[in-house]
């Protein structure tokens, strides 16, 4: 039978979501954790690819295990199981076919910006330090830019040569919150290092190192170059993705 959850792991020690042989991935750990319970060598998919460093507080995973128990003890024990730094925070059967990653209709990201002049390391775990002030306005008016649907080469590539660098985004703000800057970006998906490409260059608006026409023309551009850097994975969250039958 098949089921699926929603994983949140801080990703600081981890290569990233995807098995990557002899590195430390959320996918190897939680597969790890179900052959332990179930003595079967399960594949586990998700939604997103996160990168190495990036965290999730709702990775959708999928798995097809066989469990003749409640769907709540399989996640009490997979939870037993499972290193402190990730965690199921819900189980339930789902339909076969039901892939996290082609059946998503869109995903959250957020990106944490702390202002401050001298560094804390435990805020650094989970956001990016700028030391100096931005203007908020300026990056909301840079970020309106990306909403719709947009040729994204210049902020990020696709997984293969044939994959299109057309996505749309449906959301794209800053707010704050509690004196922090968090952008919250949505799209229905996302390129490789696409929103750390987008979060770097909209604080260079925000501080004043190039225009909101700058950053448009970037975009239009589909030039890499145009806008160079990438912000620290630290700062990045998978907070959601949509589903239909949501």
């Amino acid at each position: 039978m098949q089921f699926r959850a929603t994983a949140s792991y801080d990703g600081t020690e981890f290569f990233g979501f995807q098995r990557q042989g002899a590195f430390r991935s959320v996918q190897g750990e939680i597969e790890s954790a179900l052959e332990s319970i179930t003595g079967e060598p399960p594949v586990v998919f998700g939604a997103g690819r996160t990168d190495s460093g990036v965290h999730a507080t709702g990775q959708v995973i999928a798995f097809k295990v066989e469990w003749r128990h409640p769907p709540q003890a399989l996640q009490r024990a997979l939870n037993v199981n499972l290193p402190r730094d990730v965690v199921v925070r819900d189980v339930r059967e789902c339909d076969g076919h039901f892939s996290p990653r082609f059946d998503a209709l869109s995903r959250m990201y957020e990106y944490t910006v702390y202002r401050d002049l001298i560094r804390h390391p435990l805020r650094d775990r989970y956001a990016w330090q700028i030391g100096r002030m931005l203007d908020l306005a300026a990056m909301n008016e840079a970020a309106a830019e990306l909403i719709g649907e947009h040729d994204f080469a210049a902020f990020g590539s696709p997984t293969s040569e044939s994959q299109s660098t057309i996505r749309k985004v449906l959301r794209a703000q800053w707010d704050e919150r509690e004196g922090d800057l968090v952008f919250v970006i949505e799209a229905n998906a996302f390129l490789y290092r696409m929103v750390r490409r987008i979060v770097n260059a909209l604080v260079k608006v925000g501080s004043g190192k190039i225009s909101t026409t700058a950053f448009a023309d970037a975009l239009a551009s589909c030039d890499k170059n145009r806008i160079t850097g990438l912000a620290p994975a630290a700062g990045l969250c998978l907070t959601r993705v949509a589903y239909r039958d949501e």
